[in-house]
């Protein structure tokens, strides 16, 4: 299988099952996803060509036997709705899922509450509670649960969300504003921007939409929060638009769902899909194709943590084939990250994926039956899924398969990161193997150990183009590579605009147009250093020197 340290001491610390190793993890997999091609199923993730999402990991085969990493819940505007959600969230956490919330139905504060004659407190307070019973509950005991809280725009209290991690906490939420078509036509127009009370559609203020960007911008700034979603531009891709709006995501921002839906992910490992510089078609077609079959087949084995879940998510049969390994394979094909060339390649790569699992899913429909609300969606015709590719970030998934993670480019050439009470540390493999050849390797690695970049060493500029880490890209390539492979994926696209430290607010309000100007569905940006608990740094004195 070739997994490294870092990998072996992951899958121990989260993974494995007492006693199991990480062999015996991937044939209890397989074998929980019973079907005729098990062992391909198994052959693909010994050899490292595709993880499914952790949950799938973790609890195949266990009496928990929840497989789904996402979840998305409603929020009603009642205590009793609010506190009905937050009991659901507590055990979709306790089974090792994520979950997202759109908190923009409930009135603002300073609203009336009829049936007591007191003012409510508006969404924040009860977003709090969410992330202090998020502290409360651990995924299995081993890892605390994530989630996404959403607010529209024209909510009443949108500034104060905006501005909510100033005051510090929330350390399991994400945040993001969704946008719809409205604001940006006050934005172009200059106009003010309706505020309005959810519980009875009234104006309850205007903005100037272009302070709400620049606060927002600043606030991202600051803290990496909150990202941006575009409402509209998500129900306009839709593909179960009889069902109702999406107003939520999952955790990471990549898998916009109905109210109780979920979903189960898995990636493809590109990297592994290189054979002599170029991209082997004839196995990526069938990772991909065996991905699909497998995603799929998990859906009937789930243990769902709810009912009203387990029938949503059996309605529309979403599931969410993506890649991760995208920079390792640029650079084994000799394609600088930042390159036309490489945007090219993305939006030829993901055009393929997306073809295959989709003509997969159709066959998988015509011998199966299709997923039953079809007659709810865009689809004619036979089809088993109403989603079948998303990106995802892998964050961990990346770690275990030796491969850059999700669609970004290389964070740092060198890091140490803490795995339970286990630190470990590491330089790029790829980069060692490059640096062999040159004679000044032991000067170039010293400078990887001490900056995590190669901006500066002696190497030739070709090699410096090729080794470009996500701070020294420019946000607007960014912006494109993720644009790239939206174009052809159902659901969304995790990608973060990596930012130096030197970047400005303004810079940050751009890269958000240019984001909905190219049809992304979200954005998130972060600026390095903006938070002191950063999870990974650039650089690494102490780097061991085997991958």
């Amino acid at each position: 299988m070739g997994l490294t340290h870092i990998a072996r001491t992951l899958l121990k610390s989260r993974y494995l099952l007492p006693h199991e190793t990480p062999e015996g993890m991937f044939i209890r997999v397989a074998k929980t996803v019973d079907t005729p091609e098990s062992k391909q199923f198994l052959s693909l993730m010994k050899k490292l060509l595709f993880l499914p999402n952790s949950p799938t990991l973790m609890n195949a085969g266990t009496s928990s036997g929840q497989l789904s990493a996402c979840f998305v819940l409603p929020v009603k505007d009642s205590v009793q709705g609010i506190f009905s959600t937050l009991t659901s969230m507590a055990v979709i956490h306790k089974s090792g899922g994520g979950t997202g919330f759109s908190f923009s139905d409930i009135r603002p504060k300073g609203d009336r509450v009829s049936s007591t004659g007191g003012v409510a407190s508006g969404p924040l307070p009860f977003i709090r509670v969410f992330d202090e019973a998020t502290n409360a509950v651990k995924q299995g005991g081993k890892r605390r649960g994530a989630n996404m809280g959403v607010l529209a725009a024209s909510h009443p209290d949108i500034l104060d969300f905006i501005n909510a991690k100033n005051e510090g906490g929330l350390k399991n939420f994400n945040l993001s504003v969704s946008f719809d078509a409205d604001f940006f036509h006050t934005l172009r127009k200059g106009s003010p921007y309706d505020l309005i009370n959810p519980r009875d559609g009234s104006v309850w203020d205007t903005i100037d939409p272009h302070v709400l960007m620049q606060t927002l911008a600043g606030a991202a700034w600051r803290s990496g929060d909150p990202g941006v979603l575009f409402y509209d531009t998500i129900n306009r891709k839709n593909t179960v638009p009889g069902l109702g709006t999406i107003e939520a995501t999952n955790p990471c921002g990549e898998q916009p769902l109905l109210p109780f839906e979920s979903c189960n992910l898995g990636s493809i490992n590109l990297s592994r899909c290189i054979k002599r510089g170029e991209v082997n078609e004839e196995l990526l077609q069938t990772v991909t194709r065996l991905g699909v079959e497998f995603l799929d087949a998990v859906i009937d084995i789930n243990r769902f943590p709810l009912l009203k879940i387990r029938k949503k998510t059996k309605n529309t049969r979403k599931i969410g084939l993506g890649v991760m390994g995208l920079a390792d394979a640029f650079i084994l094909m000799g394609i600088p990250y930042e390159s036309k060339e490489a945007l090219a390649c993305a939006d030829r790569l993901m055009g393929f994926i997306a073809q295959e699992a989709r003509g997969m899913s159709e066959e998988l429909g015509e011998q199966k039956g299709s997923f039953p609300a079809i007659d709810n969606s865009i689809f004619s015709g036979s089809m088993r899924n109403a989603t079948v590719t998303t990106i995802a970030p892998t964050g961990s998934l990346h770690l275990i398969a030796n491969t850059s993670s999700g669609i970004e480019p290389i964070f740092s050439l060198s890091y140490q990161r803490r795995i339970g009470n286990t630190s470990v540390s590491v330089i790029h493999p790829l980069l060692k193997t490059v640096v062999k050849s040159l004679r000044s390797g032991t000067d170039i690695l010293a400078e990887v150990r001490r900056t995590g970049s190669i901006g500066h060493a002696p190497v030739p500029d070709d090699v410096k183009e090729l080794f470009r880490t996500a701070v020294e890209i420019a946000p607007d390539h960014h912006i494109d590579m993720q644009a790239a492979f939206q174009r052809h994926v159902d659901n969304a696209v995790s990608k973060t605009v990596n930012l130096p430290q030197t970047a400005d607010v303004d810079g940050i309000y751009r890269i958000f147009l240019r984001a909905r100007t190219l049809g992304c569905k979200g954005v998130t940006v972060y600026r390095y250093n903006s938070k002191k608990d950063q999870v990974l740094s650039r650089g690494c004195e102490m780097c061991r020197t085997d991958p």
